[in-house]
């Protein structure tokens, strides 16, 4: 019990402190952020994958936390390749300003 309640108050830390980071980053920021975010992810999904794997004593409790970090961090990685695709568009040249 002790655990799970250091674990709760770990995670709204994170969470307050995520949102306070990301609030004062200026708009201009967020594309190339994006773009580091998916490695960031990608790092993020090793680690979920290995949670997912693990068979300890409450196997059945990480496969599910493992499961959900997959699947939030693959449409993390996802949408951050949609905005980096989108914001490289904007600097091709079109066929008819040559």
């Amino acid at each position: 019990m002790e655990t799970l309640i250091f674990s709760i108050f770990i995670f709204v830390l994170a969470c307050f402190i995520g949102f306070e980071l990301i609030s004062k980053v200026p708009p201009t920021l967020h594309t190339p952020l994006m773009s580091g975010a998916n490695a960031i992810s990608g790092i993020t999904i090793v680690g979920a994958l290995i949670v997912a794997g693990h068979s300890g004593l409450d196997s059945q409790m990480s496969q599910i936390v493992g499961f959900v970090a997959i699947v939030f961090a693959t449409i993390n990685v996802v949408g951050g390749f949609m905005v980096t695709d989108r914001m490289l568009e904007m600097f091709k040249k079109k066929e008819d300003e040559k």
